[in-house]
Formats: structure tokens, sequence, C-alpha cells
């Protein structure tokens, strides 16, 4: 999709992307979608890292196509004089810019705020770190599992008495992605006002902490030390999975809403438990679940997922299946909204992925096309942006300033790996 071709309310909106395998490209992949152009500046020679991570179609990485789609790259190499001069070009006719590196690596490359913002005073600058910019920890590297230990959830995650389980997506790296976008759409509103750009700090502890608000808060209210606690619900029971005859099912009871633990007691053949001054309410339910939950269990184990389904969707019981991640891709609600796309490759393959969740009625966005190789649009962006002539452009690539498009570089460690052993044999 060319830029004229792009869709969705932020068409206009030029990204310039330093960053680099998941929680900043993340963030610049919400914009993308929703119709920035967001030019992905990657280093020579082998770019993003993100491009060597499995698993592989043929020698691309479908990690980095599901996160970097629909965006444009160059590549530039920053340490060279010729390079940062290019960058604070590009800086000048941009929107934003996002990186993600340690505290203190723009400035080192002496590209720092002051000088950026000299030359361009409306441009959002967006920097999202392990512990932000700021504090005794920022130059500490960071990756998702660090945070997510340090800021807590990994301690209240599993089941009780067991060790410490880390969730199963990378929640550190795309919590911070979600307040990095956020950040950065704050920032261009409020610029529409004042006509001024801003530095945006995004630390990755910051935002562990504030996804677990109601564990900090149920702490500091009660001194009691949040656990982990399985799938049940720190406040609220019956709300959590249960096993049935043939699976599992999801179960939540809804705050304030009248006779629904009468009617699931009825439903579940177990009325008995109405009048129990054990289980009277939402909290003496909590307070007594070890009691309660193999009374639940036995009875939810008589019939399969399907009937129970039926049953409680009939008394307006709010519910769903457990589903791995084949079934959850084939769920008929997943497809009426359109949340899985494929997406086709130069290469020759096509690969299903997630599209945006935000709908937008009158300017929707949605996936713009393939990922990038690398510098695969480095002339594009520096003709179209700079008005550069094609004999200044290879002057650059001559002097090694600029590059691309270049190969994966999946291929050409593969064959790296194959001299060695060759050379080894």
């Amino acid at each position: 999709m060319t830029k004229a071709e792009r869709r969705g309310p932020l068409i206009g909106l030029t990204i310039l992307d330093l960053t680099w395998v998941l929680s900043g490209p993340f963030a610049s992949m919400i914009l993308c979608d929703l119709g920035a152009d967001v030019i992905k500046v990657e280093r020579p020679p082998f770019g993003d890292v993100a491009r060597t991570t499995g698993p592989y179609i043929g020698d691309q990485s479908t990690y980095f196509f599901s996160i970097n789609r629909g965006k444009r790259s160059i590549c530039l190499d920053l340490k060279k004089s010729e390079g940062k001069e290019l960058f604070l070009r590009l800086a000048e006719r941009a929107d934003v810019v996002m990186e993600n590196f340690t505290p203190g690596a723009m400035d080192a490359l002496g590209l720092g705020d002051d000088v950026r913002s000299a030359r361009n005073p409306r441009l959002i600058y967006a920097a999202t770190s392990g512990f932000g910019q700021t504090g005794p920890d920022r130059s500490r590297p960071a990756l998702d599992i660090i945070v997510q230990g340090m800021g807590g959830i990994m301690s209240i995650t599993g089941e009780p008495g067991g060790p410490p389980v880390r969730p199963g997506v990378s929640q550190g790296d795309i919590t911070a992605g979600l307040y990095t976008a956020i950040g950065i759409l704050a920032a261009l509103q409020e610029r529409e006002r004042s006509g001024k750009g801003q530095m945006l700090d995004i630390s990755m502890l910051d935002c562990q902490i504030a996804i677990l608000e109601n564990a900090f808060a149920r702490y500091f209210a009660t001194g009691e030390v949040p656990q982990p606690i399985g799938t049940r619900h720190p406040l609220a029971t019956p709300f959590q999975a249960f096993p049935t005859k043939d699976s599992w099912i999801v179960v939540a009871l809804s705050w304030g809403v009248e006779n629904q633990w009468e009617l699931f007691c009825v439903t579940i053949g177990r009325a008995d438990l109405i009048d129990d001054p054990l289980f009277d309410t939402p909290g003496l339910r909590t307070k007594h679940h070890e009691v309660l939950e193999p009374m639940l269990n036995e009875a939810l184990s008589q019939k399969t997922t399907d009937q129970w389904l039926r049953e409680f969707d009939a008394i307006g019981l709010p519910c769903g299946r457990l589903n791995d991640i084949p079934h959850a891709a084939e769920q008929a609600q997943v497809k009426a909204r359109g949340m899985l796309v494929d997406v086709e490759h130069p290469d020759g393959f096509s690969l299903k992925i997630a599209d945006t969740p935000v709908k937008l009625g009158r300017t929707p966005g949605g996936i713009q096309g393939p990922p990038p190789a690398i510098g695969e649009h480095t002339d594009e962006v520096l003709t179209g942006l700079l008005g550069l002539s094609r004999e200044e452009i290879a002057s650059l690539r001559e002097a090694e300033v600029v590059f691309g498009p270049l190969p994966s570089p999946v291929g050409r460690i593969r064959e790296h790996e194959v001299a060695l052993e060759g050379f080894g044999s």
C-alpha cells in the first residue's frame, strides 16, 4: 500500500520510528493501523533484531511481520555525520519521533532533545524504556520478563501455593506500547492548542505498576499481600474457570444483578446453596470459596461446556468457553468482526494476523500492508520528504550512509552458519 492509499483517522501524520523488538514497534503498529505513515529507521546491515526472531516462513520472521505490517523502512547509519543530518532533516518534517533505547543513547549520538527541538519545535518525541528517563534504575537494561517480575504481576499469577508464573503474553512490552500510543495521541492533541511539541517518557515498570492498580489498592487498604489465586477473582465468587464434562467454561457473576446467584444455583442443580448463610453475599462466597469451589466443580462437571453455555445463556449469566488459540481463532464472533486478516507478502506467501480492534465508523483504519524489507523505502522517503535527487541518494549509498533494500537477515545468518559448519568440518 502506497502512502496515498493509506486509510484511517491519522492520515497525514508522519512518524519516524527508531524502535525495535516489541514495545516500541507495538506502539507504532497501533498508529500505523490507524493511518499514520510510520517510517521505520533501521540500522545497517541487519535492521531490527526482531527480523531474526522465529518462527519463519522462508527467510521472513512472522514475529516481525505481525507488528511491523504496513510500515515503510529506511536504512540509515546514524553514527555518521551525514546520517545524523539526514535524520534531523527528516525530523523537521515529522510529527513524531519514537525510540526505545536505553536512556542517553540518543544524546550519545548527538541527537538529544535540545538538538531535535531546535530543528522542529512542534516535534513529539516518545521515548519508551525499561525504567524511564529518571530515577536510580534509568540506565539498567530491561526486557519484558524483568519488569513483569519487578512490577509484581508474576507474584499474583498462577495457582495458590505455586511458583511465580509469567503471563502467557509479553504484556510488559505490550502494555508499554499501548501507553506509548496513548501518550503520543495526547501530546498531538495538546499541540493543536499550544503549537508546541514535547517529550513523552514511558517506563515499562511504571506501566506494570499502573495496570496492577487493584492489587496495590487492596494491599494499601488492608495490609494483606496479594497472592496467586488461579483463575479466581479476589473480590467476586464465582468468577473463574471451571472444568466441565468435556473441557472448561468461564463463569462470572455480575455485581448488582438481582437473583443471579439464585438462578445460577438452580440451573446447576444446587438450589440448596441459596439459603446457606456461608454464601449469602459475594463477599461471603469469596471468603468461603474453599468450601464452595469443590461443590461448584462437582456440579459443573456433570454436563458438557456446550450444554452449560446454552443453559447459562438462557438465564443471562455471563459465561464463555475457555478456548485454546486455534478455537479462539475459529469463533464466529471473531470472524464477524474481521479480527484475523490474511496479509500477502511479496515473497509469495500470506500470513493471518490480528487486525486493529479500533473500529471507527467514519474513518476506519486497518492493516495497511505487509512489513517492509530493510531499507525498502529509503529512496522513496528521501525523495518524497527531502526532495533528494537520484544522484544525491546514489552518492549517500556509495558513502554507506544509506542502504536498501537489503535481503532478510535470516537468510544471511543461515548462510553464515552454513559457512561456519563447512569450515569446522
